[in-house]
C-alpha cells in the first residue's frame, strides 16, 4: 500500500507537525509577552490550548522524523486512530481558542474606551493569527491521517 502524503510516518507529516509546533510556540510567545493576558478568559484559554498543542505536535514530529529515518511508517490501526482522534480534539480546541481570542481582540480594539493598549493588542492579534495557522496545519494532518485510516 502506498503512503498517503501527509499521513503519519512521511516527510510531509513531519513538515506539518513541525509547522504546528512552530506556529503554536509563536502564538504562545506573542500572547505571553503581554503581561495582562490573564485578565481575559479567552486569552487564558488560548495559552492553555497552545500549551497542550506544542507537546502533542512536537512528539508526533519526533515520531515522524524517526519513521522517515528508519523507513518504517506507523501503520497500526489502533495507534493511527488515537492520533486521528487527538488531532481532531486539539484542532477543534485550537480553532475555538483562535476564534475567541480574535473576537475579544476585535472587541477591545473597537470599543469606545481604551481597554487595550495598541502594543498589546497587536501582539494579541499576531497570537490569534499564529493560532489559526496552527489550526490549519493540525486539521490538514488530521484529514490526511483520516484518509489513510479506512485503507488499513
Amino acid at each position: 500500500m502506498d503512503a498517503v502524503p501527509g499521513s503519519v510516518g512521511t516527510s510531509a507529516s513531519f513538515s506539518l507537525r513541525l509547522g504546528q509546533t512552530i506556529f503554536s510556540s509563536a502564538s504562545l510567545l506573542f500572547m505571553s509577552l503581554g503581561v495582562e493576558f490573564y485578565t481575559y478568559t479567552a486569552f487564558c484559554y488560548l495559552v492553555t490550548i497552545m500549551g497542550l498543542t506544542i507537546p502533542w505536535s512536537f512528539t508526533l514530529a519526533i515520531v515522524d522524523g524517526y519513521s522517515v529515518l528508519v523507513k518504517c511508517p506507523v501503520r497500526q490501526p489502533g495507534i493511527l486512530l488515537i492520533i486521528v482522534l487527538g488531532d481532531w480534539v486539539l484542532s477543534t480546541l485550537t480553532l475555538a481558542a483562535a476564534c475567541s481570542t480574535a473576537s475579544v481582540v476585535d472587541l477591545l480594539l473597537h470599543s469606545d474606551g481604551s481597554f487595550c493598549p495598541p502594543k498589546f493588542c497587536s501582539r494579541y492579534q499576531i497570537s490569534a493569527a499564529m493560532a489559526f495557522l496552527s489550526w490549519f496545519l493540525s486539521m490538514a494532518s488530521s484529514l490526511f491521517n483520516l484518509w489513510l485510516l479506512p485503507s488499513l
